[in-house]
């Protein structure tokens, strides 16, 4: 199975995100204005038995009539910056491949791979440029297939965290201006910069969304300092890799510690911040769950997969 593979119907994906402590199930259908949260739905573990939750979901949710989109965590692949390789198309995998050999920590007859490309600015001609590759585990693909089949889920598609967000930030495009979109979770947070639909540039952040909610004030000041210089340095490399792409803002996924961040953010960033309210960009008429920031930081994820689009395939 492909980490990208294109969409086969247009009934909308049910997504699914394994996180700590439960499954979050999400149905997001597109229309001719906002799209349409058909449903949230989050089965708790219990005992530990993923298993036997995904087996829930599937029964109470009739995974029979969709699609299914599954998210990695980010501890379940690696995503790559390489050199985009000078051959065709049909061979552009395998080269890939090769250049991964020595940068994976695991080997690399072991691995699934797939690519993203960057844009090229179109004003420079064909000069190299940089891909992404998303490498993961073999056994871990095939244990995932293995339990979505067991709970009887049409699993077509695996994608990961900054594919998702970038779909959250494709909501958020005004103009010809790109988007950089924050969030945190107990993963860490995650910084993607995104422009026209595509991922430009994306950074972990070794800060976690618990870490940000401290109570102590020195140990919450020391994070948020962390997290400013990840940010400051993020946005100068995408300046000057980038600067035919102009950032408006730096728009901050739904939590209990936005605001906060956003004044921290303000007061130290040349660049303007904002709190996203998802219901600004998705209808939740369906959802009242959705109302609360903590019940939209919980689902962010979740919700970004299930905008998916069909992806290019390279």
């Amino acid at each position: 199975m492909q980490l990208f593979r294109k969409k086969t119907n247009s009934d909308g994906w049910i997504a699914i995100h394994i996180q700590q402590d439960g499954i979050c199930a999400t149905c997001v259908k597109r229309s001719s204005a906002q799209p349409v949260v058909e449903f949230v739905a989050f089965f708790p573990f219990g005992s530990g038995a993923s298993a036997s939750a995904l087996e829930k979901a599937a029964k109470e949710l009739h995974a029979e009539r969709y699609e299914c989109i599954h998210l990695l965590n980010a501890n379940e692949y690696q995503l790559l910056t390489v050199e985009a390789p000078n051959v065709p198309v049909d061979e552009l995998k395998t080269a890939v491949r090769w250049r991964l050999k020595d940068m994976l920590d695991f080997h690399i007859d072991d691995a699934t791979i797939d690519v993203l490309d960057v844009p090229l600015d179109k004003s420079v001609g064909n000069r190299n440029h940089s891909m992404y590759a998303v490498a993961a585990r073999n056994q871990l693909i095939e244990q995932r297939q293995a339990m979505f089949a067991d709970a009887e889920f049409a699993l077509r598609v695996i994608d990961i965290p900054e594919m998702a967000q970038r779909n959250i930030a494709t909501l958020l495009e005004k103009g010809e201006r790109g988007v950089a979109l924050l969030s945190f979770s107990a993963e860490g947070g995650l910084l993607t910069l995104s422009h026209r639909g595509e991922l430009y540039l994306s950074r972990r952040i070794d800060v976690t969304l618990a870490q940000l909610e401290t109570s102590d004030a020195e140990l919450k000041t020391g994070y948020l300092e962390r997290v400013t210089l990840e940010i400051q340095r993020s946005l100068d490399h995408f300046e000057r890799q980038y600067h035919f792409i102009t950032l408006s803002k730096l728009s901050l996924a739904p939590s209990s510690v936005a605001a906060e961040l956003r004044t921290h953010l303000t007061e130290n960033l040349y660049i303007p911040s904002e709190v996203l309210d998802l219901k600004t960009v998705l209808d939740c008429v369906k959802v009242p769950d959705l109302m609360s920031a903590d019940m939209q930081q919980r689902y962010f994820m979740s919700l970004g997969t299930a905008l998916r689009l069909e992806e290019a395939v390279l």
